[in-house]
């Protein structure tokens, strides 16, 4: 394997670890602790699995990978914080979507090469990301893999 070769194989690792945990605590929760707040005065766990199922899902047009699963999450879970809007799914139903978004998503990363990964995301022109390279989507997926660690870590503090 080449060191190339192992940068992606290495952040898709990192991906499918942070994913699987956060995957084990939902599994540990019930449906009535998910209405439970990671910390007094913060966001319940049903609001970080639908933001963060929400966020996942903005992933495939900004990797050019396909269309988005559940446009119906960004009201309540991105542009309005926890409690101001109803939960638009159950909890059976979120569990699903998210884990709908995280399989399609590991399914399309699996078949990445690293020529894949370092391609433009399609939220940056061609000129800009000529004079910043960074913006690619090797750097979208870190980005929500750091952000699906913190909230799986907040998460966690339920149990």
């Amino acid at each position: 394997m080449t060191n190339e070769e192992i940068l992606g194989v290495t952040v898709f690792n990192l991906w499918r670890l942070v994913i699987n945990r956060f995957n084990k605590t939902l599994s540990e929760l019930s449906d009535e602790q998910l209405q439970q707040q990671a910390a007094p005065g913060r966001n319940r766990v049903f609001y970080l699995l639908g933001h963060l199922t929400a966020m996942h899902d903005r992933m495939f047009p900004l990797l050019g990978i396909g269309e988005r699963l559940h446009t119906e999450l960004d009201e309540p879970y991105i542009l309005n914080p926890d409690r101001v809007l109803a939960d638009p799914l159950s909890a059976t139903e979120l569990r699903r979507a998210w884990t709908e978004v995280n399989d399609k998503l590991t399914r399309a990363f699996e078949g990445f090469t690293l020529e894949d990964w370092l391609q433009k995301h399609t939220a940056v022109s061609e000129e800009d990301f000529i004079k910043d390279p960074m913006r690619n989507r090797l750097a979208v997926v870190m980005n929500r893999t750091s952000h699906a660690s913190y909230h799986a870590g907040q998460a966690a503090l339920t149990k």
